[in-house]
């Protein structure tokens, strides 16, 4: 991805099933007669791709990603992988079924990047995306903030995380034209998180990761934001009387076909 920070796979991982998750239930919306050709666009670890075999399983099935970290996890399961900057990737030949989940809300000017993925599909295919919306909630809204008030401030001048997606109706106005059927909704999960600060340590597997980066070979500094930043969701996210955390969390589905 462009601009995309440096994966762990087993931070991400830790949260796997409530990641796994809005991915499963974007499948399951996905109609398609025989698709010959499946891509799993930001496809991390591979995450969904034993979902996509499964749902598709006469289909040749590809994950691309820029992470070589993440993708040898998901060669390790025994899927076909591409290596690449999903930011200006496109296929040898038109795509029967583009899915991308939790990938494209990295990459900027979705005015011309949801076009140019919907140029690459086949007729009659499917384009299914993913995208959390949470830029406004504390888990993301508090980054910014605090990269820009402690020690650590030099440092992260200029560092950001994800853009903010736009909202449901932006994208309806620019794929509405474009496609012969589209359907967009958004849900909102309540992830039910356990184990010491579970919030931050979520976003410590995705969000928070341009951050941490740009901190590398600064432990002193890089701890003392991961903790300031630990306590805001302490603060944000307070524990349950069972001792659960619970983390509100939008995400925006987008399926068109061609």
């Amino acid at each position: 991805m462009s601009g995309n920070p440096n994966w762990d796979p087993e931070q991400y991982l830790r949260f796997g099933d409530e990641r796994l998750r809005p991915a499963l239930d974007l499948l399951a919306r996905v109609a398609h007669p025989g698709p010959r050709r499946v891509v799993d666009l930001g496809c991390g670890a591979g995450s969904a791709m034993a979902a996509l075999r499964a749902r598709f399983p006469d289909a040749g099935l590809r994950g691309v990603d820029g992470s070589a970290s993440m993708l040898d996890k998901a060669r390790a399961a025994g899927f076909e992988t591409e290596r690449a900057d999903i930011a200006h990737w496109a296929p040898a030949e038109p795509v029967d079924v583009l899915f991308s989940n939790a990938a494209l809300h990295w990459l900027p000017d979705h005015g011309a990047l949801f076009p140019r993925l919907l140029g690459t599909l086949a007729p009659g295919g499917a384009l299914a995306v993913q995208m959390p919306h949470m830029h406004a909630a504390p888990v993301r809204a508090a980054q910014d903030r605090l990269a820009a008030e402690g020690p650590w401030a030099g440092r992260l001048s200029g560092v950001k995380s994800a853009p903010p997606v736009m909202g449901a109706a932006a994208y309806y106005d620019l794929l509405a034209p474009r496609t012969a059927a589209l359907d967009i909704w958004t849900t909102e999960y309540l992830h039910v998180l356990r184990g010491e600060d579970p919030v931050a340590r979520w976003a410590m597997g995705s969000s928070l990761r341009p951050y941490m980066d740009a901190l590398e070979g600064e432990p002193e500094l890089r701890d003392g934001f991961v903790a300031a930043y630990a306590a805001e969701m302490r603060r944000a996210y307070p524990p349950q009387p069972d001792g659960a955390v619970l983390l509100p969390f939008r995400r925006l589905f987008i399926l068109a076909r061609a």
